[in-house]
């Protein structure tokens, strides 16, 4: 797995620890985490499947 999709996977995993903890305090800031946590795994895929495709041909 590439080294920039790891990046991503784990600030996405981080986006969605702090919405929860946001969201259990009451604040409403989660929701920018979550919209965080969804750019990221976006990112992820994106280096997976480049890096995939690059490697078939």
């Amino acid at each position: 797995m590439p080294r920039l999709a790891l990046y991503a996977l784990a600030v996405c995993v981080l986006a969605v620890a702090a919405a929860v903890v946001s969201f259990v305090q009451g604040s409403w800031l989660g929701v920018i985490w979550v919209l965080l946590a969804g750019l990221s795994s976006n990112m992820a895929w994106y280096y997976i499947r480049r890096a995939r495709m690059s490697h078939e041909a």
